[in-house]
This record gives C-alpha cells, sequence and structure tokens, in this order.
C-alpha cells in the first residue's frame, strides 16, 4: 500500500473515531467521564462525518 490518497485516509479516520467513540461510551458507562464525555463524543461525530464525507467525495469524484 504505497499510495495514500484521500479515501484512505478518510476510512482510517472514520474507523478511528467509532472506536474512539465506543471507548468514550463505555468510559461514560462506567463512570469514569463526566464532564468532558459530550465534548468528546461531539469530536468524534464530527470526525466520522467529515471522514465519510471525503470518501463520498472522492467516489463520486472518481467515476
Amino acid at each position: 500500500m504505497s499510495d495514500w490518497d484521500f479515501a484512505t485516509v478518510a476510512l482510517i479516520l472514520v474507523g478511528c473515531s467509532i472506536i474512539a467513540a465506543g471507548i468514550i461510551i463505555a468510559a461514560m458507562l462506567l463512570g469514569f467521564l463526566r464532564s468532558s464525555s459530550q465534548f468528546l463524543l461531539l469530536t468524534t461525530i464530527i470526525l466520522i462525518v467529515m471522514g465519510a464525507a471525503v470518501v463520498l467525495y472522492v467516489d463520486r469524484r472518481s467515476t
């Protein structure tokens, strides 16, 4: 995998953001995060949407 394009980077961003959101939700359920949990979840949601938008843009541009 020598050529990194926008779609590859966006897919990695989406995957890592989903994993991070799962970890944040688990920490919230266990009671570790109290004050910053909403901000962290909002940040991961924004990263997921940005990554998905880039993937859709690259897909439509390539066809």
